[in-house]
């Protein structure tokens, strides 16, 4: 195993994932700097997962094409030159191109990342340390850009991505003589269907879990709670899979593994059931925990299972499961706040988002974990 190798996958995908989170922890100061709503600010985020998805697949076929540490090294130059936009300017429309070409590094940089594990030997442990990277450089970006911001000003969101992103040159640079799939069976990707079961599952535990992780604030705020605790449980919806992805990728080493994902599903949902329940504060802390815990485990399991299904385009596999969750988050995200507009001051929307997530149990025998 290149241990050089899998340091730079953790670096590409966690250090690019910053990107984010930054914006969101400071809508309002962007929102006074820009001139704009904070809706308009909350597009920057939107314009950013667009090409996050629409870089997916072409980032998993040039994996397997030209090699992992070529995508990422791409993928860090696109979140450099994005940043490098955001700090140029304090103009809304200037900014909105700059997370667009931000976008398309982030996206990239995660299923390059990923693949770079793969093609250094990594096994599932490393796959699930990857997923909780990765969901740690959002979430510190959530604690940490406030503070900086009230630091450096409006633009430390931006610079601290550019430093960040810098920072993952040198690890991939010295990723050399890697093996790759070096083929084009990648373009075959699209149409095996034997992967959207677990595109399904990715959507259901990664893609609905953010959706959730979006709107578990407001919720909680019509209920009464203020917005410095709300932030606080609600972020655990995202941030407890930085425990857990790493723990899902060690029980994916055993015979059991579609047993687990079945269970965390169904945790996920009972998290998400408490949170619609509209109970105590307490209850709905404990529901968003559950949810978030129980999330984060199939991680290693669903991109492992991935990776085996089509050893001959990894790379694609990988982007084309992780791309359901991705388009998951951009038509959820609206269609949830859509619920907040009708009685139940959002609770609807959870009890949806909990049925979505059992729908997935219907997957699961379809898959070859």
């Amino acid at each position: 195993m290149s241990r050089v190798a899998v340091a730079a996958g953790l670096a590409t995908g966690g250090l690019l994932t910053w990107n984010v989170g930054n914006v969101g922890a400071v809508a309002d100061t962007l929102a006074r700097v820009y001139g704009v709503s904070l809706s308009a600010v909350g597009l920057l985020t939107t314009a950013l997962f667009v090409t996050h998805l629409l870089a997916q697949l072409p980032a998993g076929r040039g994996s397997d094409v030209v090699g992992a540490r070529t995508v990422a090294l791409a993928a860090i130059t696109a979140a450099v030159a994005g940043n490098l936009v955001l700090l140029a300017s304090d103009s809304w429309g200037v900014a909105m191109v700059g997370r667009l070409i931000v976008g398309a590094g982030s996206g990239a940089g995660f299923v390059a990342g990923l693949d770079l594990v793969r093609a250094a030997g990594g096994g599932t442990l490393l796959h699930g340390l990857y997923g909780g990277a990765t969901m740690a450089g959002g979430g510190l970006a959530l604690m940490l850009v406030p503070a900086l911001t009230e630091w450096a000003g409006w633009r430390a969101p931006y610079w601290t991505a550019l430093v960040l992103a810098s920072a993952a040159t040198g690890p991939v640079l010295a990723a050399r003589g890697l093996p790759r799939a070096g083929g084009h069976a990648a373009a075959t990707v699209l149409r095996d269907r034997r992967l959207l079961p677990l595109g399904a599952l990715q959507a259901a535990s990664f893609g609905l879990a953010v959706v959730a992780g979006v709107w578990v604030v407001p919720l909680l705020e019509r209920q009464g709670t203020s917005s410095s605790l709300a932030g606080l449980a609600g972020g655990t919806v995202l941030f407890a899979g930085v425990v857990t992805r790493p723990w899902g990728g060690r029980l994916a080493r055993g015979p059991r593994r579609p047993a687990i994902v079945a269970v965390s599903v169904c945790t996920t949902v009972l998290g998400l059931l408490l949170l619609a329940a509209g109970g105590p504060l307490w209850l709905s802390a404990a529901g968003a925990l559950l949810a978030g815990l129980a999330a984060g485990v199939p991680f290693a399991t669903i991109f492992a299972a991935a990776q085996r299904e089509r050893p001959d385009a990894p790379g694609a596999a990988v982007a084309l499961v992780n791309g359901c969750a991705v388009l998951t988050i951009l038509v959820g995200t609206p269609l949830a706040g859509l619920a907040f507009e009708l009685p139940g001051d959002g609770r609807l929307a959870f009890a949806a988002l909990a049925g979505l997530v059992a729908l997935a149990l219907l997957a699961l025998p379809r898959t070859h974990l």
